[in-house]
C-alpha cells in the first residue's frame, strides 16, 4: 500500500518544528547572549575584509558607472570606437579612475581636515576658561538693567561651565591623546586596520569587475531554487532595495558633502571662529534626516556662543536659510522621494533604529524602514487583490456602512456563518456616494 503525503499534517509538522526551533533559539539568546555575541564578534572579524570590500565596492559603484559611462564611454563614442568591443577595457580604465577618486578624497580629507579638527578641539579645551569669562561679560552687558536674573544667569554659568570643563579636561582630552597615541603606537592595531582595507580593497575591485557575473550567478542560483514567479518577485525586490537603500545614501552624502561646503564658505564670508570644525559637525550630523541638521546646528550655537557670544545671531540666521535651501531646494532635487515615507514614519524609523544602534542606526534607520514598509505593502496589495478587496487605503475610510454587525453572536458559544466585511464586488467611489 502507498503512503500518501497529507499537506494538512505535513503544514503542522512543519509548523511545529519552526515553533520549537524558535524556542529554543529564544532561550539560547535570552540565557547565553554573552555567548552569541562573542561568537558574533568572532566571525564579524574574520570576515572584516570581505564586509569592507563588499561596502566599499557598493559606495564606489555609483562613481564607477559615471566614469564608465559618462567619461570612458563617451571618449571612446567621440574617436569612433566600438564600446561593446572594448569593454573590458573601458571597465578596467574605469576602475583605476574609481580607485584614484577615492584616494585623492581620502588623502584631502586627512590632510585638510583632520589636523585641524584636532587643532581647534585643543584650542577650544586650553581657552575654555577665556570663553567662558566672554560668555559672563557678554551677560552682564546685556542683563544690566535686571540684576536679579543675570545673578541667575551667572551662577547657573559656573556651576556648569566648571563641570563642562572637568569634562573636557578629564575625560575628552585624555580620550583623544589615548585614541592618538593608539592609532600612533599600536603597531599591530595599525598592521591589522592596514591589512583589513587593503584585502577590502582588492576585493572591492574584484566586485566593481565582475559585478555582472556575480549577479547572473545569483540569478541562476535563485532561479534553481526557487519558482520562477518567487525568483522573479525576489530579485524585483532585490532591485528595489539598491535603489532606495543606495539611492538614498549615495544621494545623501553628497547632500551633506555640498552643505558641508556651503557652509565652509558661508561662515568664511562671516568671519565665524572655527570654520573647518563646525562646518564638518554641520555636514555629518545632516546626514541623519530630520534630526540632523539640529543636532548639528546646537553644539556650534553653544561653542561660538562661548567664543564670540554677538556672532551666535548671525550663525543661526545662516544655518536656517541653509537647511531651508537644503529641505526645499537641494534635498528633493538629489534625494527626491527616494523613501516614500511621511513624516511619522521618518520619525518612528529614526526613534527605533537610534535608540537600537546610536547615531549609525539613526542615518540609515530611514531607507531600512522604507524598505520594509515598502515590502509588507507590496505583500499586503497581493494578498488583498488575490482576495478580490480594494487595495487603495481611502476605500477603507469612512466604510463603515459595509461592516455587516448581524453575524456577530450573543451567545460567544453560538456557532454563526461570518460574512465577508467587504463585498467582492467593486465598491462604490466617492462620486457615486455623492
Amino acid at each position: 500500500m502507498k503512503f500518501r503525503w497529507d499537506k494538512k499534517y505535513l503544514y503542522w509538522g512543519l509548523t511545529a518544528l519552526l515553533v520549537i526551533i524558535g524556542s529554543i533559539l529564544f532561550y539560547y539568546i535570552l540565557f547565553h547572549g554573552k555567548t552569541l555575541k562573542a561568537g558574533f564578534s568572532k566571525v564579524t572579524s574574520i570576515c572584516m575584509p570581505i564586509i569592507d570590500g563588499l561596502i566599499l565596492a557598493y559606495l564606489l559603484n555609483p562613481i564607477l558607472n559615471f566614469i564608465e559611462k559618462q567619461v570612458i564611454g563617451k571618449l571612446y563614442e567621440l574617436f569612433h570606437m566600438d564600446v561593446k568591443q572594448h569593454k573590458k577595457r573601458i571597465r578596467s580604465f574605469s576602475i583605476i579612475l574609481t580607485v584614484i577618486f577615492f584616494f585623492l578624497v581620502l588623502y584631502g580629507f586627512l590632510m585638510l581636515f583632520i589636523p585641524q579638527l584636532l587643532g581647534s578641539v585643543q584650542s577650544i579645551i586650553l581657552q575654555f576658561p577665556t570663553y567662558v569669562d566672554n560668555l559672563e561679560d557678554w551677560i552682564e552687558e546685556l542683563l544690566a538693567n535686571n540684576k536679579q536674573i543675570e545673578q541667575i544667569v551667572t551662577e547657573l554659568i559656573n556651576r556648569y561651565s566648571s563641570e563642562l570643563q572637568s569634562w573636557l579636561e578629564n575625560t575628552l582630552m585624555p580620550q583623544i591623546n589615548v585614541l592618538i597615541r593608539e592609532l600612533s603606537l599600536s603597531v599591530i592595531g595599525f598592521a591589522k586596520f592596514l591589512w583589513n582595507f587593503i584585502i577590502g580593497l582588492v576585493i572591492s575591485i574584484y566586485v566593481m569587475g565582475l559585478k555582472e557575473n556575480f549577479a547572473a550567478q545569483g540569478k541562476k542560483m535563485l532561479f534553481a531554487l526557487l519558482s520562477e514567479e518567487h525568483a522573479g518577485n525576489f530579485i524585483k525586490d532585490l532591485r528595489f532595495v539598491d535603489a532606495t537603500f543606495g539611492g538614498f545614501i549615495s544621494g545623501k552624502i553628497i547632500d551633506s558633502a555640498i552643505i558641508g561646503i556651503l557652509c565652509f564658505c558661508g561662515m568664511t564670508l562671516l568671519k565665524l571662529p572655527y570654520v573647518v570644525l563646525v562646518s564638518v559637525i554641520v555636514g555629518i550630523t545632516n546626514i541623519i534626516p530630520f534630526f540632523g541638521p539640529y543636532l548639528g546646528a546646537v553644539p556650534s550655537a553653544i561653542l561660538i556662543l562661548m567664543v564670540n557670544p554677538p556672532q551666535v545671531i548671525p550663525f543661526i540666521i545662516f544655518i536656517l536659510i541653509l537647511q531651508q535651501f537644503d529641505g526645499n531646494i537641494l534635498g528633493p532635487k538629489i534625494l527626491g522621494n527616494s523613501t516614500g515615507l511621511n513624516s511619522f514614519w521618518v520619525i518612528f524609523s529614526i526613534t527605533i533604529f537610534g535608540g537600537f544602534f546610536g547615531i549609525l542606526g539613526m542615518a540609515v534607520g530611514v531607507p531600512i524602514f522604507a524598505v520594509i514598509y515598502a515590502l509588507v505593502k507590496r505583500r499586503i496589495t497581493v494578498r488583498l487583490s488575490k482576495k478580490g478587496m480594494p487595495t487603495n487605503t481611502v476605500e477603507y475610510m469612512g466604510k463603515d456602512d459595509y461592516y455587516n454587525e448581524s453575524y456577530i453572536p450573543l451567545n460567544p458559544y453560538q456557532k454563526q456563518e461570518k460574512k465577508p466585511l467587504f463585498s467582492k464586488i467593486k465598491l462604490p467611489s466617492k462620486q457615486n456616494e455623492k
